[in-house]
């Protein structure tokens, strides 16, 4: 599969589909996916936020510095609702809610979750069965940590399926997923949706009838209050 496939070409900004194991910056020699799609339509980009490398999906990629500039204000303000797919296997500790608190460094360039909410992640979720012993997840971040929403089905005993770094269940990819893009850029509502490509879990039992029928429009979804 290509590194990534292009969604849409907006004269200010374009949104990609990136592909999961495609690094997000180039490092070790090899061109990032930033760096390649600037090659291959020779022109420069502008990242405005990032997806960690085992991630699929959408990317924002601003065509000039003031682009860049207004996404960045718009994600430091939450004014872009990002949604993501993630399969995990097992029982989790609650199958909605929410998961909350401040982050910190651990072993191995991993994270973990602490009681303290200082300044806490805040992550929102939904969780259906989808086949024996497998969950997915629609997770809604209402902040932008890094490694966030591993930590968070980490933290409520479900890492993501084939997550190296948290997880324990090995399998073809990191079960996680981009999926949805939400934003008002100069008074116009954008929406983009992209279905995960990669992955032979995602296309197995009842995920792809779920994201037609109840996942198809996150923002409508009644999600839980704070508990």
């Amino acid at each position: 599969m290509a590194s990534y496939q292009i969604v849409s070409q907006h004269p200010d900004f374009i949104v990609i589909n990136k592909a999961a194991n495609v690094h997000f910056h180039s490092q070790d020699g090899s061109a990032g996916v930033v760096a390649q799609v600037e090659r291959d339509l020779n022109i420069k980009l502008f990242a405005v936020h990032r997806l960690d490398t085992p991630t699929s999906g959408l990317i924002i990629l601003a065509k000039s510095a003031q682009a860049a500039n207004r996404f960045t204000q718009m994600f430091t303000q939450h004014q872009v609702q990002k949604y993501y797919l993630a399969l995990a296997s097992g029982k989790p500790k609650k199958k909605q809610g929410w998961v909350i608190g401040d982050m910190a460094k651990s072993r191995r360039s991993m994270y973990k979750l602490l009681r303290t909410k200082e300044n806490p992640a805040i992550t929102q979720f939904f969780s259906l069965s989808v086949g024996e012993g497998l969950r997915a997840y629609l997770l809604k971040p209402l902040s932008g940590k890094t490694h966030q929403l591993r930590v968070a089905l980490a933290s409520i005993g479900v890492p993501i399926l084939g997550d190296e770094l948290y997880g324990k269940h090995p399998s073809d990819r990191c079960y996680l997923h981009a999926y949805q893009l939400i934003f008002n850029y100069q008074d116009t509502e954008y929406q983009f949706s992209q279905p995960p490509l990669q992955g032979e879990h995602f296309s197995l039992g009842k995920l792809p009838h779920i994201l037609q029928q109840q996942w198809l429009a996150p923002n409508d979804l009644p999600w839980p209050s704070k508990s």
